[in-house]
């Protein structure tokens, strides 16, 4: 099992990936990744508001020593919305905001003690919430999205 600064430095080394994808042209970014599949725009989008969704009501929280307020929460319905909210923003607004979020999430969780990289919340559900767990669950999360657009970018190259 990798330790904390190698999940850190795992889910931060996909910050730089993702501004490389700006060099693609807008028809790379609006077209689907595969047959009925998400653009890239949709995928970045996606990717983004999760970061904003867990940064704003988890990490910032536990940050603040606050209640966290990340709740389970209908991911098709989450996922939909990411897809909407693509539409009404361009390639470089969809990658300055994840620069954005992913940025923040590493600032506030590279400060943290082993202590407190471990350490169980209860969210906003009253489940059990880690900074560990969570990047256990998001880099392979990040892992899969990558591959899904390397294939495509080799398919289109």
């Amino acid at each position: 099992m990798p330790n904390t600064i190698e999940m850190i430095e795992e889910f931060k080394s996909f910050i730089p990936y993702v501004m490389t994808l700006n060099d693609l042209d807008e028809a790379h970014w609006n077209s689907s990744l595969e047959e009925g599949k998400w653009s890239l725009k949709d995928v970045i989008s996606h990717i983004m508001l999760w970061d904003k969704y867990f940064y704003e009501e988890a990490i910032e929280k536990i940050k603040q020593k606050k209640p966290l307020t990340v709740r389970h929460l209908n991911f098709d319905e989450f996922n939909a919305n990411a897809r909407e909210y693509a539409k009404t923003q361009t390639k470089e607004g969809i990658v300055q905001q994840f620069v954005d979020y992913r940025t923040k999430i590493i600032h506030d969780i590279s400060g943290l003690s082993e202590e407190e990289y471990v350490q169980e919340y209860l969210d906003g559900d009253q489940n059990k919430f880690s900074i560990r767990e969570y990047l256990i669950g998001f880099v392979p999360h990040d892992e899969h999205h990558k591959k899904q657009i390397e294939n495509y970018v080799q398919r289109n190259s």
